[in-house]
């Protein structure tokens, strides 16, 4: 019954948006009649997505300075997250290069029924600088913005908690406004199945089945990334760390974790696992319990490989050259930080596709196109973020403690 519960969301969903896709094919343009509730569902989302990022992430900043976790979770933790993501957005670039999600299908058809204007090419300095600064304070809370808004809520998180007493008053009122926002998330997505139904639809019905070929490709896509992913780069972290005696102990406690992904499809509801997990393959317990729920937060592989797969379906179907070197830079930059954002930032999804369409200069109503994805490759993403973070324990120990900690986690293998 837990199983059916925790799924029962991303279930209906699903059903929603099959509902309007089938809709789409079979009524074509005369699904406009549903534009509006597709409409008012992503305008609601949009509202809330600028209070969600400046309240949570200023909170969460706030939260970790004062509990002195900032500079813990510095060095070697960060290191080993940073490469770790690192390699995850270049096997996902990669990888696309040789099979691209969208080959065969017609990017002009595509791009010309989906909201919004054509991704403009642009050159990488330009993109870095109009993505992590604007110009006015107030430009800060749009949608379109949100890079900017992540940076300046960091900083008045550690500004509230450098503050002191001073600043507790203020720092009661962020975790206060971050409970609230979230309530009404909650609220408005419960009518996320009917609300991206009829925007799927509308889509569908304006360009026909081709974005359905679209997606299924990328589904397939990422199922060959989650491959490579769970068992592919799991085994030579766990190598790296352990050597075979490492690898031997991964696989032989990792199933319990990968279930329980499997099942709850929530990176959080795997941290008590996977610590324990963890401390079976011989992760001292000070390092498993800082890594592990650290990179729940933080460290999201499974999601880096899905926000490069968006990048590159928003590219392609708008034309862009995704192995031009002016793209390369962003696009593996944006991966990392759609990770980041994903984890970091409860709800992130939406924050997520937002956070492409404001580095690439897509209209923000793209990112209910982008949000289909998420859905659909949710479960293995899930895998990929929760399991990932055990051999990051592995290799934040090893990095550590060296081969004292080979010799100690075979000989409690023994």
């Amino acid at each position: 019954m837990s199983t059916l519960k925790n799924y029962a969301p991303t279930f209906f969903l699903l059903c929603g948006i099959f509902a309007g896709g089938i809709c789409g094919i079979v009524f074509g343009e005369d699904t406009v009649v549903v534009k509006p509730v597709g409409d008012l569902f992503m305008n609601l989302m949009f509202t809330l997505i600028v209070p969600l990022v400046f309240f949570s992430v200023s909170s969460a900043i706030c939260n970790m300075k004062r509990t002195n976790k900032v500079g813990k979770v510095l060095g070697s933790i960060l290191c080993v997250f940073f490469a770790t993501t690192l390699v995850a957005a270049l096997v996902a670039y990669v990888v696309t290069l040789i099979y691209n999600p969208l080959e065969g299908v017609s990017p002009s058809g595509l791009s010309a029924g989906l909201p919004g204007q054509a991704v403009a090419q642009r050159a990488f300095a330009d993109v870095a600088v109009n993505a992590f600064t604007v110009s006015d304070f107030l430009l800060l809370f749009t949608k379109a913005n949100l890079l900017p808004l992540i940076l300046f809520s960091i900083l008045l998180g550690l500004a509230t908690a450098f503050s002191g007493e001073k600043g507790k008053p203020v720092a009661v009122f962020l975790d206060a406004a971050t409970h609230v926002v979230l309530k009404t998330m909650n609220i408005i997505m419960k009518a996320a199945p009917a609300g991206l139904g009829c925007y799927f639809a509308t889509i569908t019905g304006q360009v026909g089945g081709q974005i359905l070929n679209g997606y299924l490709h990328v589904f397939m896509l990422y199922l060959i990334l989650a491959g490579i992913g769970f068992f592919g780069l799991n085994s030579l972290y766990a190598f790296l760390a352990g050597g075979t005696e490492g690898l031997v102990a991964f696989w032989k406690n990792i199933p319990t974790p990968f279930l329980t992904a499997v099942a709850t499809s929530s990176s959080a509801a795997c941290i008590s696992v996977n610590i324990d997990a963890a401390k079976r393959i011989g992760v001292p317990a000070g390092i498993a319990e800082t890594v592990i729920p650290l990179g729940t937060n933080i460290h999201k592989d499974g999601s880096v490989m899905g926000g490069i797969l968006k990048i590159i379906f928003l590219l392609t179907i708008f034309g862009q050259d995704v192995t031009q070197l002016s793209n390369i830079f962003p696009i593996l930059g944006t991966g990392l930080l759609v990770g980041v954002v994903m984890g970091a930032i409860p709800g992130g999804g939406m924050t997520g596709e937002l956070l492409i369409c404001s580095v690439f200069g897509a209209d923000p109503r793209l990112a209910g196109t982008l949000m289909i994805i998420s859905t659909i490759i949710d479960v293995p993403a899930t895998v990929l973020n929760s399991t990932g973070n055990v051999t990051c324990s592995m290799l934040t120990a090893r990095l550590t403690e060296g081969n004292r900690w080979k010799r100690k986690q075979y000989k409690q293998q023994k």
